[in-house]
């Protein structure tokens, strides 16, 4: 069937310039470049072009530019190019359109119609470069007061306080499993997270046995799969948490190619080599609270109480009443994975249609827990296309106790979100198990990338708690007096819990 789908970027080569050196054939995973011994050139096949920018970063004369392409369907508001083009190719495949990364539309980011406070003669400012700013965090349950003792003239703390987690900045490495990115990946992520005094997640895939000693900085998930859970991944961890759904793809399964699934990745997961990894869309022992309360405690009663134990769900339509009944089931930490969460691999209508703003979700979940009076038994941790720091301080003033990032760390490694991690070719080594191409991740300088984005990130966080006049991350927890919102209606402003600009 000869396909009617234009290609959607188009390479662009300077012939002056081009050395014939072969260095973009190589570098591309995809085809789109070959040389043409006839004529002494290199050319290109438009339509296998992903726009990773691979063969432009490593091209050494800088001959190459990729364009999007001009041509154009006679589209109008209601039949898009993206809608007319997804017809098409359903049209020649007859299959669900897959997608990689996160929700790409443009109408769900509130971190963009809220702004900040500073502070203005009233309450001075705080310069960060001279005076102590505090970005340690503590995640897990805190007792509802503190009984202490004087005893031979110290004070002594009387209360036995849960489990807790503690990070030296409210930024942790999300949810990416081993088979969805390369163990180099996977290693750089632990190693950025021990350096910089985080957490790393191993996202359901299991950890691979050569990064136990970074146990301490990760947290371990178990997922309706069980891939790879066992007595000792449970207990290397610094906590657990039982993933109930993700923002990406909220309500349905995951899976992972059976070609994917590698000697390495069968030892982790604990499947046969080559055999598809398919994660149930529910987990088959859950179908309440009072399962997920047995699950969690049958999880502190396999690692004898001493970490937390927290659970993450997908941001939907009453995700406050659900995590008003997760606390209650006795998860330590709960995590929100908005619209905007990433995936290696989605049904793309699912992607772009299912699930709420991680915003929206936020706000209501942290004013339910205190209206219940039950805020302090759990901690909020936040992700779903977290993109900076300005980001994370509107997120945590909203309620957060922390944020998860994933697309950000994989951009500070080497990723363009070209959305295609689903075919495991990722040219930048980072979506992929093919042994050749994971080599491109080097860990220690994914690794190195990925500290400068936590130590930037955090100075730029205490830059704006200083303006506001706030030394201390816990100050800013949960203070929506210093938000304001621009373009909100009234009942959005109502759902965030904060007031218009000029109020």
């Amino acid at each position: 069937m000869k396909s009617y789908i234009e290609p959607e970027f188009i390479v662009e080569r300077d012939d002056q310039k081009c050395i014939r050196c072969k260095v973009c054939i190589n570098q591309c995973t995809y085809d789109t470049h070959y040389y043409d011994p006839e004529d002494d050139v290199i050319r290109s096949r438009d339509e296998n072009c992903v726009n990773c920018h691979r063969c432009v970063v490593f091209c050494p004369t800088k001959a190459i530019t990729i364009k999007r392409n001009t041509t154009r369907y006679t589209e109008n508001w209601h039949w898009t190019q993206e809608v007319i083009t997804a017809i098409k190719k359903q049209a020649e495949s007859g299959g669900v359109i897959l997608t990689g990364m996160g929700c790409d539309k443009p109408h769900y980011t509130y971190w963009d119609k809220i702004l900040l406070n500073a502070s203005q003669v009233t309450n001075p400012s705080i310069d960060p470069l001279r005076e102590p700013m505090e970005l340690r965090t503590f995640l897990g349950p805190k007792p509802d007061k503190l009984e202490l003792e004087l005893e031979n003239g110290d004070v002594v703390l009387k209360t036995k306080l849960s489990p807790q987690l503690c990070v030296e900045t409210p930024i942790l490495f999300a949810a990416m499993s081993y088979g969805a990115v390369s163990f180099n990946v996977h290693l750089a992520l632990a190693r950025a997270a021990a350096q910089f005094g985080t957490l790393m997640n191993t996202g359901e895939g299991g950890l691979d046995k050569r990064l136990y000693k970074y146990g301490d900085h990760i947290i371990v998930q178990v997922a309706s799969g069980r891939f790879g859970v066992s007595l000792d991944y449970l207990n290397v961890g610094a906590a657990i948490e039982i993933k109930i759904g993700q923002g990406a793809k909220p309500g349905i399964g995951g899976h992972l190619p059976g070609e994917k699934v590698t000697v390495e990745i069968s030892r982790t997961r604990m499947i046969p080599v080559g055999t598809d990894a398919l994660s149930p869309a529910p987990h088959h022992d859950i179908y309440s609270i009072e399962d997920l309360h047995q699950l969690i405690y049958a999880l502190k009663e396999a690692t004898d109480y001493i970490k937390p134990v927290g659970v993450k769900i997908a941001a939907v339509h009453n995700s406050a009443a659900i995590a008003s009944g997760m606390v209650r089931a006795g998860a330590d930490f709960i995590v929100l994975d908005g619209v905007r969460g990433s995936t290696g691999a989605a049904p793309k209508v699912i992607r772009d249609n299912v699930g709420i703003p991680i915003e929206l979700a936020l706000a209501s979940v942290d004013q339910r827990l205190r209206e219940e009076g039950i805020r302090n038994k759990t901690s909020i941790i936040v992700s779903g296309g977290i993109r900076g720091s300005a980001d994370i301080v509107k997120a945590i003033a909203l309620g957060a106790d922390a944020v998860y990032i994933g697309t950000a760390a994989l951009v500070a490694i080497g990723c363009t979100l070209c959305q295609k991690c689903y075919t495991g070719k990722c040219p930048w080594g980072i979506a992929t198990t093919d042994p050749w191409i994971s080599k491109r991740v080097n860990p220690d300088i994914a690794a190195r990338r990925l500290v400068n984005l936590l130590q930037a990130w955090s100075l730029e966080i205490k830059e704006m708690m200083g303006g506001m006049g706030i030394n201390s991350i816990e100050s800013l927890r949960g203070n929506r007096s210093q938000l304001r919102g621009v373009g909100l209606t009234d009942t959005e402003l109502k759902i965030l819990g904060i007031k218009m600009a000029g109020e």
